[in-house]
This record gives structure tokens, C-alpha cells and sequence, in this order.
């Protein structure tokens, strides 16, 4: 399995932005936008571990909480893999850890929340963690009032 992180944070005016990643994707041949995420390839480490290093890694950003959001089947008639996905708050910098080719050659991006949705929307966006990470996300901060 994996495990996907949705960081955010308030500007100061209060704005969600989230912080994503664009990176070639072989398999398409192009420069994909998604959330910091990685596979589980620690033996026993707990998906929020795994969640902690793959943003350190990634992004260089460390969170001070993690909230599960949901555990998801990305293609439940291939394969059983599950992928977590966790918000991450408290967000604040730590040395970047890249990786390998792929995690030295991305791109971090920080865009506002409703910006990311409508990238989503247009199909900008398509990796399905991502799709399903910010659409939790903006409707959680909307449900609680905390979307502008």
C-alpha cells in the first residue's frame, strides 16, 4: 500500500493553500500534479511514520498533527493495494530528504485550496489520491466555515 498527505496552511489572511508536488509519471509520459505521498515499504512502520518522512522527503515540511482521513482502494478490480490519506496541519520546515530521480527532479508547489479544487474540476488535476485528498479537504473547511 501507500500513504497520501494533504498539507495545509492558512496564509494571513486566513486562505487555505495546499502544498503539492509535480513530477514526470512514466506510465502517462507527463508531469503529474499530486499530493506528497510514498509506498509503505518500511515493514511495520504506521502509515502516519510513513506519512511524517514521505512530506519530510518530498516537501520539506514537517507537521505538528496528522488526521486520518480515509483509507482508499486506487483500483479495487487490479489490485488490493490501499492508499491512507492524511491531513497534515502545523506545518513547518525541515530539511528536504529527496529520493531517487523522481523525488529530486519535482517540483513543490503551494496553491490555494479552492485554486487546487479547480484544477481538479477542469481535470488539471488527476491522480486519484489528490482528486480524493482535496475534495475531503475543501469540504471539511467548508462544512466547519474555515473555507474563504
Amino acid at each position: 500500500g501507500a500513504v497520501g498527505v494533504v498539507p495545509v496552511r492558512h496564509d494571513a489572511a486566513g486562505v487555505p493553500h495546499v502544498i503539492l508536488v509535480r513530477q514526470y509519471r512514466g506510465p502517462f509520459d507527463e508531469l503529474v500534479v499530486e499530493v506528497p505521498a510514498g509506498m509503505r515499504d518500511i515493514p511495520g512502520e504506521p502509515t502516519a511514520a510513513t506519512a511524517a518522512r514521505e512530506l519530510a522527503e518530498e516537501v520539506g515540511l514537517a507537521a505538528a498533527d496528522y488526521h486520518h482521513l480515509l483509507d482508499i482502494y486506487p483500483s479495487a478490480g487490479m489490485t488490493d493495494a490501499v492508499v491512507t490519506l492524511y491531513l497534515a496541519t502545523g506545518l513547518s520546515p525541515v530539511a528536504r530528504d529527496t529520493h531517487g530521480p523522481e523525488e529530486a527532479h519535482m517540483d513543490v508547489l503551494e496553491v490555494p485550496l479552492a485554486a487546487a479544487v479547480d484544477m481538479v474540476l477542469s481535470g488539471q488535476i488527476r491522480d486519484s489520491k489528490t482528486v480524493i485528498g482535496l475534495l475531503l479537504i475543501e469540504r471539511r473547511l467548508r462544512v466547519s466555515g474555515a473555507v474563504r
